[in-house]
């Protein structure tokens, strides 16, 4: 089974990547993680796309993504909405396929310093975004406080009751994929 992992984030420390790299290591199907990063696209802009055409970086984003069967993705927030870059990045996919999703089973998460856990872009991914372009969200999890939460040394959670219902969403998302 193909499933890929990625994050909504731009930042080389971002939590959102660390906290897709250990859903990853905690399923028990292979899972390839990679960075948005990767895929070098400028902002979007229709007079960009007439003149330039859409980037091969897209084609190639959306092709690793037309491969997978699932998708495990962390939508960081800035502002209480997505950020620029994840949306930027979706946008070009969009161009190439409005149902680029359409299909896939997805398990999404956010992550923040914060109690509210990026929330809200979790909730507007899991709302309005995901189902626009066609995706099965299969489960959602906002992961709260991760700083305090999440020890990066152990690659543990530290939070008992936070553990819990992690495990039930990774039990139900590997059960209906």
């Amino acid at each position: 089974m193909n499933i890929i992992a990625f994050s909504g984030s731009n930042s080389s420390s971002s939590i959102n990547q660390k906290l897709v790299t250990f859903i990853a290591s905690r399923l028990s199907a292979e899972v390839e993680v990679f960075q948005l990063t990767e895929y070098n696209l400028p902002m979007y802009s229709e007079d960009f796309e007439k003149d330039n055409g859409i980037p091969i970086e897209a084609y190639q984003l959306k092709n690793k993504i037309d491969q997978a069967k699932a998708l495990i993705v962390s939508v960081n927030e800035h502002n209480s909405m997505v950020s620029a870059f994840f949306k930027n990045q979706m946008d070009w996919l969009s161009r190439i396929d409005a149902q680029f999703l359409a299909e896939k089973k997805v398990l999404l998460t956010s992550t923040s310093p914060g109690q509210r856990g990026a929330k809200s872009a979790l909730n507007f991914v899991k709302d309005h975004y995901f189902k626009r372009f066609g995706a099965a969200v299969i489960e959602a999890f906002s992961f709260p406080s991760f700083t305090t939460n999440f020890d990066e040394q152990k690659q543990e959670i530290t939070d008992e009751i936070l553990a819990l219902g992690f495990q039930d969403v990774i039990t139900n998302f590997e059960q209906q994929i």
